[in-house]
């Protein structure tokens, strides 16, 4: 009789907590907007920027000897593998949108890299950027989208998400 009451009594713990998740999966929930992660940028890639920088863009060329250069991303250019970030051009913020740096990848290394090797890369550097205060888009020389790394940065800590292009083969190296 002890083991039938036992029973009997996790099945009902287990049907209460059932029915309560259900009824709190069915409440309409949405996020404050402080709780969201906005778009990435729609601006186009400006690649003219990168021979001639103008106003406050920086690009991987942009040296200021008196201080460091914001967003400093000459270590990681120095460390990515293969040489597989070729530039970048930072865009300070604006009124429409925060401060971005557009990343421009050599496409014949990224080709060569997996799903989870691309993601590795762009969170490396997105991560380096937010500490900067700047989102990231991941573009080749052909101006080809190829991800995003974009932050709400007025929570606190920061919400970000990823983005990654199509990829051919998800997870896998292509075979020549």
């Amino acid at each position: 009789m002890f083991r039938h009451q036992v029973f009997g009594c996790k099945t009902s713990l287990l049907l209460l907590l059932t029915i309560s998740l259900s009824t709190v999966s069915l409440l309409p929930i949405s996020p404050s907007p402080a709780q969201t992660v906005p778009p990435p940028s729609d601006a186009p890639l400006e690649l003219g920027l990168l021979t001639k920088p103008k106003g406050s863009v920086i690009t991987a060329d942009t040296v200021n000897p008196e201080t460091l250069t914001v967003p400093s991303l000459w270590w990681a250019k120095e460390n990515s593998e293969n040489k597989l970030l070729d530039n970048w051009i930072a865009y300070p913020a604006s009124e429409k949108e925060p401060a971005r740096v557009d990343l421009i990848v050599n496409q014949q290394i990224w080709s060569l890299l997996d799903y989870v090797e691309r993601y590795d890369f762009v969170n490396r550097l997105g991560s380096v950027s937010r500490n900067f205060g700047y989102n990231v888009r991941v573009f080749n020389y052909q101006q080809e989208f190829l991800a995003t790394y974009t932050c709400n940065f007025s929570t606190s800590p920061e919400l970000c998400r990823i983005q990654m292009g199509n990829q051919t083969k998800v997870g896998l190296r292509r075979t020549p």
